[in-house]
């Protein structure tokens, strides 16, 4: 058995995108470079480890197995490297961070650019995902630090109050919807939409919020980014499901109506979130000190 960390790396890539396409191009590798990989672990065994499907991949048992143990070897490596870091110039270590939509473009780009600079010699893996598969993700290991809703279920981790986070309904001047006393998310459900990109975090989660209504999001159009999103609806386009942060950073002057949404799971708070904040790395804790800094000033700022 001869594998090497880009082998464990690149194959767990690909079980946390679903494909051999995907894990190759996060792994920096062509897809025939990843394929010729893949199989050569399987070869040096003589078993599968992937199951090869129309819709992807799923790890087989030996997978599964494999999968556990390369997470624990490559945790391993990095905090070598992050201990040895202070004996070595140049050497880096990296924090792997896993964002919902709305932490990852309103509350953290500031927050992480005066991070890394004040940390020349730290990297940051930055990925968005929904909620839900970053709470998986941290219970598997696959990540340092999450930041997620805590409309989902965080049992098995530890977490800490980031930041509240309410969602709101914008609406053009001119909709039907506008002078309505308190428009629910219900009363919105028959009428267009403006949403995000299909693969974003919160438009995946209103999808799954309007199939528990009973109904889908009728999507006219999907913008890249809220700022696209709040200019469309102000021209006309459609609704909007918007977190209120993102109209308090720009959108205060465009002229579209904002009505809280009343439902419970609109009425998020973001939480820092790790299998133990004190069994992290040396390189995440930093990081972990500077989010909850941000989080605890983000917040008074609001109150004030």
């Amino acid at each position: 058995m001869h594998f090497d960390l880009t082998d464990l790396r690149l194959y767990l890539n690909i079980l946390d995108t679903g494909n051999i396409t995907a894990g190759a191009a996060r792994s920096h590798l062509s897809l025939a470079a990843a394929s010729a990989r893949i199989r050569a672990m399987e070869a040096s065994l003589g078993i599968d480890f992937l199951q090869r499907g129309r819709r992807g991949v799923t790890p087989t048992p030996a997978g599964k197995a494999l999968a556990h143990h390369a997470r624990l070897l490559l945790q391993h490596a990095e905090r070598m490297q992050q201990d040895l870091a202070e004996y070595a110039k140049g050497v880096k270590g990296q924090v792997r961070l896993l964002c919902n939509t709305t932490a990852i473009t309103e509350h953290l780009p500031e927050v992480l650019a005066d991070f890394l600079c004040q940390h020349p010699n730290l990297d940051i893996d930055l990925q968005e995902m929904p909620s839900l598969r970053i709470v998986h993700a941290l219970r598997q290991g696959a990540a340092d630090l999450g930041i997620v809703s805590d409309a989902v279920d965080t049992h098995g981790l530890v977490t800490q109050p980031f930041r509240d986070d309410p969602l709101v309904l914008i609406m053009p001047p001119d909709h039907p919807l506008a002078n309505a006393p308190a428009p629910a998310f219900g009363d919105a459900l028959p009428y267009d939409f403006v949403g995000l990109g299909a693969n974003s975090a919160l438009a995946v989660y209103l999808e799954e919020q309007a199939l528990h209504a009973g109904a889908r999001l009728s999507i006219r159009i999907r913008a890249e980014g809220f700022d696209g999103v709040m200019r469309m609806v102000a021209r006309g386009a459609g609704l909007a499901i918007v977190p209120q942060v993102a109209i308090q950073r720009r959108g205060t002057g465009l002229p579209f109506k904002c009505v809280a949404l009343k439902e419970d799971w609109a009425q998020r708070r973001l939480l820092l979130c790790a299998r133990s904040f004190d069994g992290l790395p040396g390189y995440a804790k930093a990081l972990l000190v500077a989010l909850r800094s941000a989080g605890t000033v983000l917040q008074t700022s609001d109150q004030a």
